[in-house]
């Protein structure tokens, strides 16, 4: 096969992995919330759950990224998967045994499925044409969709089926996500062939193994001076914190006002919001630039938070507001991965790619950890006005690389 046709195959092979991984993390990522709250009666650390899940996607975001590196995109990512559905299944017993330490483990392993759901984005960017970089990346981000379709109205059916059969308030949904994880890691173990990074040259069987932490200060130490490399992280990262933050605790906003099992669709929503509209955005973002994308997708997610707060007088307005929400930060992730992968050299990308997603994922955590705080202490409409003070942060970065780079140019 040429290179076009390996980077088809690999953008299919993707595709199939994240519908089914996103779908597995959708189904538990939706009711973790609602069963913390179940198993403890205190929706303060319902949030805690949420954060574990994506301080462990930040925890496996380098070590995948260096193993990729070493071993090829292939047997990083399959690992992650692996770990994910291991994670699901631990999660189903502390539900069931009703301990919730051991669920704060179980969801940050499943943490770890979703860093190989992440990094697939930046796979698809391996062998792209510079002018289609973007596409191929909202692609494989695309077939989240089919995630949310599949993983947020599934997990309220598992429900309802382990409830009838005995068991506690969203347990069962957690087999759904095992399911998901593991399909995905069958599929890039027996597709993913040849390896991208391989075909691409990127693979460096005597890549040191770095401790995460000084590893993670190296790149950042490179990334930094490059403009639009630093751009193309902050704004993924802060838009991961600003959505994480209002979605983690949007569910149980609605159950306090009486509409707990609707959130559900809420989620799916906002789901769709995330991933629905990627192909356009895609292309729309390789047409316009990646920074002038940047710009548009920060003015979207402050719009979806302010929907949000609205929501509180205009019920309907939270479906408006978490749609738009998804919207922002899907354009962030997809301008974002692209100027991040354009902007640095063959021989860092890599290593810049698992700091993006370490950043988005701790600054996910954070927010996901702080939100039951700051709703119980000052309310759902004071972290949704948090949310639109980070998308305004990530606007006036991209106006001020975007000023500073067309003075470069004049000079």
């Amino acid at each position: 096969m040429d290179r076009h046709q390996i980077q088809q195959r690999t953008v299919a092979t993707l595709m199939a992995a994240n519908a089914f991984g996103y779908a597995g993390f959708v189904a538990i990522g939706a009711v973790a919330a609602l069963l913390a709250s179940e198993m403890t009666g205190n929706d303060s650390i319902a949030g805690i759950p949420a954060a574990a899940a994506t301080l462990g996607t930040a925890a496996a975001a380098a070590p995948l990224a260096q193993r990729s590196k070493r071993l090829g995109r292939r047997m990083g990512i399959r690992r992650g998967y692996l770990i994910g559905a291991i994670g699901c299944g631990v999660a189903f017993a502390a539900g069931w045994a009703g301990v919730f330490p051991l669920l704060v483990v179980a969801m940050a392993a499943v943490g770890v499925g979703n860093a190989s759901s992440l990094q697939n984005r930046f796979v698809a960017a391996d062998l792209a044409d510079e002018d289609k970089r973007a596409r191929s990346i909202a692609m494989v981000v695309w077939v989240g969709t089919i995630g949310a379709v599949i993983g947020s109205p599934s997990a309220l059916w598992a429900n309802r089926l382990g409830t009838g059969l005995g068991l506690a308030e969203w347990v069962s949904p957690a087999v759904l996500g095992a399911l998901g994880f593991g399909v995905a890691g069958i599929i890039i173990n027996s597709a993913l062939r040849p390896d991208p990074l391989q075909v691409a040259g990127g693979i460096d069987p005597e890549a040191p193994r770095r401790n995460p932490i000084r590893g993670a200060a190296g790149t950042w130490r490179i990334v930094w001076p490059n403009l639009q490399a630093r751009l193309a992280i902050v704004a993924m990262a802060v838009s991961q914190m600003a959505m994480v933050a209002v979605m983690t605790m949007t569910p149980l906003h609605m159950k306090d006002h009486g509409h707990a099992e609707l959130s559900t669709l809420v989620i799916a929503v906002h789901v769709l919001g995330m991933f629905g509209l990627a192909p356009l955005i895609g292309r729309w973002a390789d047409r316009i630039g990646r920074i002038r994308a940047v710009q548009a997708g920060a003015v979207v997610l402050g719009v979806g938070t302010v929907a949000a707060v609205i929501a509180g007088y205009l019920p309907v307005m939270m479906f408006v507001g978490l749609f738009l929400l998804g919207v922002g930060w899907s354009v962030a992730l997809i301008a974002g991965s692209a100027l991040l992968t354009e902007s640095l050299p063959e021989s860092e990308r890599v290593a810049a790619q698992g700091l993006a997603d370490v950043l988005m994922s701790l600054l996910g955590a954070t927010a996901a950890f702080s939100s039951g705080f700051i709703k119980t202490t000052v309310g759902f409409e004071w972290l949704a006005n948090f949310a639109t003070m980070a998308a305004v942060l990530i606007l006036l970065g991209a106006i001020r690389v975007n000023a500073r780079l067309v003075i470069a140019r004049a000079a």
